[in-house]
């Protein structure tokens, strides 16, 4: 199978399949947005939908966020991962957000680079989920799952896995193609002991291919 008849085979089934594909993170505008994805590294999307409540209800907006300490902040989101480096990261977002920006979220990836808190991955989740921009965020999930399919087989990081994923993939289902990958790699393609018995891509999926001959267990 070529890599082209990779891509159309699993695009089709994900388009039947996984249409409704969207983040799980609870947010109403942009800022929102921002801080969620701020708080969700290496911290469950469930925690921070715990978390942001409170934290959004004290903090509405950027200039509010902007004019507290990052003490305060702490108080809100002790319960997630590395909690003191994310408050400093929240108000430093919030700052620059008031200073460079007038209080609104940027649609652009450079800009966005020069947030705190901001990483690569993060300013294109902001692009595809905040604004339907054709951009491939690229979390550990989505490289493990683009990986093991065979549709960025040779890609050994994650901004190589998202140039192969951007070049192959239609730009109108780009933000799309993101949640497809990162639910998939969440529920069914889990890292340590992927469920290919219930995955509706095996028979495209290069992993299952290549190991259920001598791993009788993926059946």
């Amino acid at each position: 199978m070529t890599k082209k008849e990779r891509y159309k085979k699993v695009i089709g089934w994900f388009e039947a399949n996984a249409e409704s594909a969207e983040t799980e993170l609870h947010y109403q505008n942009p800022y929102q947005l921002l801080v969620a994805v701020i708080l969700s590294a290496q911290c469950t999307d469930k925690r921070v939908n715990q978390i942001t409540p409170p934290l959004f209800e004290a903090f509405p907006t950027p200039e509010v966020l902007a004019a507290t300490s990052p003490d305060s902040v702490f108080e809100y989101i002790r319960s997630c991962s590395y909690p003191n480096n994310k408050a400093k990261s929240l108000v430093g977002m919030a700052k620059k957000l008031v200073s460079y920006f007038g209080g609104e979220v940027p649609a652009d990836i450079d800009q966005l680079l020069t947030i705190p808190g901001v990483g690569r991955k993060t300013a294109n989740v902001i692009l595809a989920v905040a604004f339907d921009k054709p951009a491939m965020p690229v979390d550990t999930h989505v490289f493990r799952v683009a990986n093991r399919i065979g549709l960025t087989r040779n890609s050994k990081t994650p901004l190589e896995t998202e140039r192969e994923l951007v070049k192959q993939i239609p730009a109108h289902l780009l933000s799309k193609a993101h949640h497809w990958l990162i639910l998939h790699g969440r529920y069914i393609c889990v890292a340590r002991k992927p469920k290919c018995d219930i995955c509706g891509l095996r028979e495209w999926c290069q992993f299952y291919n290549e190991n259920s001959k001598v791993n009788i267990h993926l059946l």
